[in-house]
C-alpha cells in the first residue's frame, strides 16, 4: 500500500508539473504574439499612434486555466478590423475629414476635437463653397492705400468698383469613408505562429519543470 500511495504522490506531482509547464509554453508564445502583431502595425500602417499600438494585448495562462489569448481593445478593433478583412474605413464623424490647410499632429492626424474648436470661432464656418463641402475661413482682402478699400476715382470721375473679397481657406474637406484594402494578416500571422511556436515552447518548459521539480 505504500509503495502504491508513493506511486499516486509522483503521479499527481507530474501532473502539476505538466499543467505548470503548459501554462508557462502557452505564456510565452502568446508573448511573442504579441510583440509580432505590434510590429506589424508599424509595418503596414502609415504613421500608427502608441494608442494604435499598444492596443495589442496578451493574456497569460494559468495551471488552473490553460487559455492563453491575443487580442485588440475594442477602440482600436473597431477601425483596424476594415484593414484585417477589409471594407471602408470607420468614421469618427458622419463625413471623412480630409484636412487641407491646417496643422497636424506628429502622427499626421487631427488633433482631437479640432473640428469643433475651429467652428468655434467667428472666422470659420461649415458649408458649401463651389461644390466642395467642408470646413472654411474666411479672408480678409486687401486693403488699398489709406486702408481704403473701395479704389480711388478714376480720371473721368467714376468711382472703380469695390475689391472682390478673396475665396474663403478650405481648412478641413468633408467626404465619404474610403474602401479600405486587407493589409494587416493578423489572424494568419497569429494561427501560423501559435502551431510553430507551441511544441518548442512546451519543449523546453516541460524540461525546466522537471529539472526544478522537487
Amino acid at each position: 500500500m505504500a509503495e502504491l500511495k508513493d506511486l499516486s504522490a509522483q503521479l499527481q506531482s507530474l501532473k502539476k508539473q505538466i499543467k505548470f509547464a503548459t501554462s508557462q509554453a502557452l505564456t510565452s508564445t502568446v508573448r511573442q504574439i504579441e510583440r509580432a502583431q505590434k510590429n506589424a502595425l508599424k509595418q503596414n500602417l502609415d504613421n500608427p499612434t502608441p494608442f494604435t499600438i499598444s492596443s495589442v494585448k496578451s493574456r497569460g495562462a494559468t495551471k488552473n486555466n490553460l487559455v492563453a489569448k491575443v487580442f485588440v481593445m475594442d477602440i482600436a478593433a473597431d477601425y483596424l478590423k476594415p484593414f484585417e478583412v477589409g471594407g471602408i474605413h470607420k468614421l469618427n464623424s458622419q463625413a471623412l475629414l480630409n484636412p487641407k490647410n491646417i496643422k497636424l499632429n506628429k502622427y499626421g492626424n487631427l488633433a482631437r476635437n479640432k473640428s469643433q474648436q475651429l467652428k468655434s470661432k467667428p472666422d470659420v464656418f461649415v458649408g458649401d463653397v463651389d461644390g466642395v463641402n467642408g470646413i472654411w475661413q474666411r479672408t480678409k482682402a486687401k486693403k488699398g492705400k489709406k486702408g481704403k478699400k473701395r479704389r480711388v476715382r478714376s480720371q473721368n470721375g467714376n468711382r472703380q468698383p469695390r475689391l472682390k473679397s478673396p475665396a474663403p481657406k478650405l481648412l478641413i474637406q468633408f467626404g465619404d469613408a474610403l474602401p479600405v484594402k486587407p493589409i494587416l494578416n493578423y489572424m494568419n500571422r497569429a494561427n501560423k505562429m501559435a502551431a510553430e511556436l507551441m511544441p518548442g515552447e512546451l519543449e523546453k518548459a516541460l524540461a525546466e519543470a522537471f529539472r526544478t521539480a522537487k
